[in-house]
C-alpha cells in the first residue's frame, strides 16, 4: 500500500527530513518560489507519487530549467527526480541537456512530455539505505551550476538579476562592449558576478537585442528615460499615416521625417530606402545610439550626433542628443530644414513617458536627480505658455515642443504615439486630426491593458471636440493585428471637484474628530494633509479625484471620516444622493477592464447643467436610488463602523445592515421600485448578512457594510500541508462572490448608460 496519496505530503516530508542536515535556515517558500517542486542550492528537485517514465519527468525538469534561465536565475547542475512512495532518487546532470534548456517552452511544464529520450541516470539512491541518505545530503549541499548562453530570450531576466545584485550598476556595466569611443566591457561579455552561471557573450555589438534595449536599462534609467518600445506590427501600421503625410508634401518640396526619440529605430524599420533617406533620427541613450548607428546609420539622411566622438558618451547618455535642450533645438543639421520654406517637416515619434516621483526613485534616493529633465530648457519654455500639470508628463513635453519648434507650415505633420489625455483632457494642442489608431499598451513592454493613440495631426488650427480612432490589438498566437472597431474619443472640460464637490464651509468648532486611511480605519501616524470634521449632517467623506483611471482605487474612496491626504469632500445627509454618481463613475474601469477603455474613457462634469436640472425636477430620482444600491453593495465603499481614538462611535450609514436600527441608506432605499435584478441583489445581501452574523468574530454592536464584512469576517488561512487557501466561513465567502457578480452585471446594465448620458464618464 502506498505511503503517500498526495505528492505534496511526500515532498514536505522529504524536506522535513533533509533540510535540517543541509541548512536549517532554508525556507520552504523560497525553495518553491519558481513554480516547480523546489530548488536547493545547485539542485532542481521534482517529486512524483510514482515515476513511470523517467524521460518524461526529465523533460519536465528541462522545461523548469529553461524557465529559470529566462528569468535570469542560475541553472542547477543537478536534476533530482524523486519517487516518494518508492523512496528512490535518480540523479541527472543538466549540462548534457543545455541545448534543450536553451529553448523556449509554452504551456504547462508537466504536459506533452512523452517521447523525449535522455541519457541514463548517473546515480540511483534509496532513502532506506544509510549510505544513500548521506549521499543525498551531500548532493543537496552542492552549489554547482550549468553555464548558459545569453540570447534575446533570457537577456532581460539576467539584466534584472544583475541590477538587483549590483544596485548602483548602470546599463554599460551590464551591456558594454569594446566598440565605439567609450569602451566599458559589461557583465555579459566578461562575467564577474555571474561567472559561475553564464558564458561570455561573443556578439561584437548589441544589435541582436535592438527590440529589447528599453528593457535592458537599469531600473532607475528606465524611470528617467521612460518606455520607448513600439511593437513591430504597430510600427508598420502607423506607416500608413506617415505615407499619408508624405503624400501632402507640395510638389517640388523636400521633406524630412524627424524622430527625436528613435531608440534603435524600430519605428523606422519598415520604411523604404527612399523614405529612410529623408529621416533624421536621434536617441539619448548611448547603447541605443550605437545600435541605431549600426542599423540605420548608412540609410538615414542624418543621425544626431552624426559620428561618435570622444565626448559623445556622457554618463550613459549621448551628448548633443537631448531633445529637450536648447542645444538640440538649435542644432544646425535640423535647423537648416526648419529654416527652409521649401522643406516639409514630418515628425514621427513614440515619445517617452517618465514618472519621476515613483517609489523606485524614492527608494534609491534619486528623485531629484531623475527629475533633471524638468529643469530642461524646453520644460522651462513650456511652463511659460502651458499652465497646470501637463508639463509633468515627459511625453507631453515632446508633443508640445514638436509643434512649438518644428512645425511651421500647414503641410507639416506630426504622427505621434501617446495616451489620449494630452488632447482629450489637457487640451495641449488644437491642430487638425486626420486619422488615428488605438493600440494596446500591453504590447509596448508593459503589463498594462490600456489605450495608446497613434494620431496623425496636420499643422492646421482646428476646434473639433470629438474624434474617432480605429482600434487594433495583437494576437500573440498568430502574430497578426486584430481589428477592434472604431472608438470615439471626446474631450473633457470640467472636473468633479470644480462642479460637484460640496464646498460648503465648515466652522472651526466642527474641525474635530479623526482621519481615515484607505482601508476605512482610523489613520494613525504618517503624513496627514487633511483636517477632520464632525457634525450632525456629515455622514462620510468621498474622494472622486482625477479625470483618468490610472489609479482607480487611490482616486476613489468612500470613508467614514476625512481621508488623511484630502482630495475629497464631506458627504452631507441633505444632498448625499446626488453626489453618488461620482463614486459610481469612479468604479467604471473596475468593471470594464478592456484595453480600449483605460486611458480613453475619463470622468467629467461636462453634463452638470443637464444633470442638476433633471435632479431638481425629480427625473433622476430612481436612478439616484440605483446608485445608492450600487454604492451600498460595492467593495470600494470602505465606510466602517468603529469607535475612534477620540471616543466617538462612527456608524456606517451607507450600508443596508439594519440590525441596530435603520441606516440612512435603508431609509432611502425604500423609495426604489425594485426590478427583478435589484430584488436579486437585495436578497443576496441578506444572505451575506445572514452568514456574516455566524462568523466567530462578528460583533452584534456594529453596523456592517460589504467591505467591513469582507475585511473583518471573511477570513482565511493557509493549509500547511497543501499550501491552499482555506476560507474559515465558506458560505460567507461564497455569498460575497455571488453578490459581486450580481453587482457587476447591474452596474454595467443599469448605471453605466446613464453615467455616459450625463457625461460623468465620456
Amino acid at each position: 500500500m502506498d505511503k503517500y496519496i498526495l505528492e505534496r505530503d511526500g515532498q514536505l516530508d522529504f524536506y522535513k527530513v533533509f533540510l535540517p542536515r543541509v541548512n536549517p535556515a532554508l525556507d520552504i517558500d523560497e525553495i518553491l518560489a519558481d513554480n516547480n517542486d523546489g530548488v536547493i542550492n545547485g539542485n532542481l528537485l521534482e517529486f512524483k507519487l510514482h515515476v513511470t517514465d523517467l524521460n518524461a519527468v526529465l523533460f519536465q525538469c528541462i522545461k523548469y530549467l529553461s524557465a529559470l534561465r529566462v528569468k535570469g536565475k542560475p541553472v542547477p547542475a543537478n536534476i533530482l527526480i524523486i519517487d516518494v512512495n518508492a523512496a528512490t532518487l535518480w540523479l541527472y546532470r543538466s549540462a548534457p541537456y543545455l541545448s534543450d534548456i536553451e529553448k523556449l517552452y509554452f504551456g504547462g511544464a508537466s504536459k506533452d512530455n512523452s517521447g523525449f529520450i535522455g541519457c541514463n541516470a548517473e546515480t540511483v539512491l534509496h532513502f532506506d539505505k544509510p549510505l544513500d541518505v548521506e549521499s543525498i545530503v551531500t548532493l543537496l549541499k552542492e552549489c554547482n551550476y550549468t553555464k548558459i548562453h545569453i540570447d534575446e530570450n533570457c537577456i532581460v531576466g539576467w539584466a534584472m538579476s544583475f541590477y538587483k545584485a549590483v544596485p548602483m550598476a548602470r546599463k554599460e556595466d551590464f551591456l558594454g562592449d569594446d566598440t565605439g569611443k567609450h569602451k566599458t566591457i559589461g557583465e555579459i561579455r566578461k562575467p564577474v558576478h555571474f561567472k559561475r552561471y553564464i558564458y561570455p557573450y561573443t556578439g561584437q555589438t548589441n544589435v541582436k537585442f535592438n527590440y529589447l534595449m528599453d528593457k535592458l536599462n537599469d531600473t532607475l534609467q528606465k524611470k528617467n528615460l521612460g518606455a520607448f518600445y513600439t511593437h513591430k506590427l504597430y510600427a508598420e501600421k502607423s506607416l500608413e499615416l506617415v505615407r499619408a503625410a508624405i503624400a501632402r508634401v507640395p510638389t517640388g518640396n523636400d521633406y524630412i521625417i524627424l524622430d527625436r526619440c528613435a531608440v534603435t529605430g524600430n519605428l523606422e524599420a519598415g520604411l523604404t530606402d527612399e523614405e529612410l533617406s529623408h529621416c533624421v533620427v536621434s536617441t539619448v541613450e548611448y547603447y541605443e545610439y550605437k545600435v541605431l548607428q549600426e542599423l540605420l546609420g548608412a540609410k538615414v539622411r542624418h543621425i544626431i550626433p552624426p559620428i561618435e566622438m570622444t565626448d559623445t558618451f556622457n554618463a550613459g547618455l549621448v551628448s548633443g542628443a537631448d531633445a529637450l535642450s536648447k542645444e538640440y533645438i538649435e542644432n544646425p543639421v535640423i535647423k537648416q530644414y526648419i529654416a527652409n520654406p521649401q522643406c516639409t517637416i514630418i515628425l514621427f515619434e513614440n515619445p517617452p513617458y517618465a514618472e519621476t516621483t515613483s517609489a523606485e526613485h524614492q527608494r534609491q534616493g534619486q528623485s531629484k536627480k531623475s527629475s533633471t529633465w524638468k529643469q530642461s530648457y524646453v520644460v522651462t519654455e513650456m511652463k511659460k505658455e502651458v499652465k497646470g500639470t501637463a508639463s509633468n508628463d515627459l511625453g507631453n513635453v515632446f508633443i508640445w515642443s514638436g509643434f512649438k519648434y518644428y512645425l511651421r507650415q500647414p503641410t507639416d505633420s506630426y504622427i505621434v504615439y501617446s495616451p489620449v489625455k494630452y488632447w482629450k483632457a489637457q487640451h495641449l494642442i488644437d491642430r487638425k486630426f486626420v486619422k488615428g489608431f488605438a493600440y494596446n499598451r500591453r504590447h509596448f513592454h508593459t503589463n498594462i491593458d490600456a489605450c495608446i493613440m497613434c494620431a496623425y495631426w496636420q499643422n492646421i488650427a482646428d476646434s473639433r471636440k470629438e474624434i474617432e480612432i480605429a482600434a487594433y490589438d495583437i494576437d500573440d498566437n498568430t502574430g497578426t493585428l486584430v481589428s477592434c472597431g472604431l472608438l470615439p474619443v471626446k474631450q473633457v472640460f470640467t472636473t468633479y471637484s470644480k462642479i460637484y464637490y460640496d464646498k460648503r464651509p465648515i466652522p472651526d468648532e466642527q474641525r474635530t474628530g479623526i482621519l481615515a486611511g484607505l482601508n476605512g480605519l482610523e489613520k494613525v501616524g504618517g503624513k496627514q494633509r487633511n483636517k477632520p470634521a464632525t457634525a450632525p449632517d456629515i455622514m462620510g467623506y468621498m474622494v472622486a479625484h482625477s479625470s483618468g483611471f490610472d489609479n482607480p482605487d487611490l482616486d476613489s474612496s468612500l470613508l467614514i471620516a476625512a481621508r488623511y491626504d484630502g482630495n475629497g469632500f464631506f458627504l452631507r445627509k441633505d444632498n448625499y444622493l446626488e453626489k453618488l454618481p461620482m463614486f459610481c463613475a469612479s468604479r467604471y474601469i473596475t468593471y470594464n477592464r478592456a484595453w480600449t477603455e483605460r486611458a480613453r474613457i475619463m470622468k467629467s462634469a461636462d453634463g452638470a447643467d443637464r444633470y442638476n436640472a433633471d435632479v431638481a425636477s425629480g427625473k433622476l430620482a430612481q436612478f439616484l436610488l440605483k446608485c445608492l444600491l450600487f454604492t451600498c453593495t460595492e467593495m470600494q465603499n470602505h465606510m466602517r463602523t468603529f469607535t475612534g481614538s477620540d471616543g466617538r462611535f462612527y456608524r456606517d450609514e451607507l450600508c443596508l445592515d439594519g440590525t441596530n436600527g435603520k441606516t440612512i441608506a435603508l431609509r432611502d432605499i425604500k423609495g426604489l421600485i425594485p426590478s427583478d435584478r435589484e430584488k436579486a441583489i437585495l436578497n443576496q445581501w441578506e444572505t451575506v448578512l445572514q452568514w456574516a452574523k455566524k462568523a466567530e468574530n462578528y460583533s452584534p454592536s456594529l453596523t456592517y457594510g460589504v467591505y467591513q464584512i469582507y475585511a473583518e469576517l471573511d477570513t482565511s488561512h493557509v493549509d500547511e500541508t497543501t499550501g491552499n487557501t482555506i476560507w474559515d466561513n465558506v458560505e460567507l465567502h461564497t455569498a460575497l462572490a455571488g453578490l459581486k457578480t450580481l453587482v457587476k452585471d447591474y452596474y454595467n446594465s443599469e448605471i453605466v448608460p446613464v453615467l455616459f448620458e450625463y457625461e460623468f464618464i465620456k
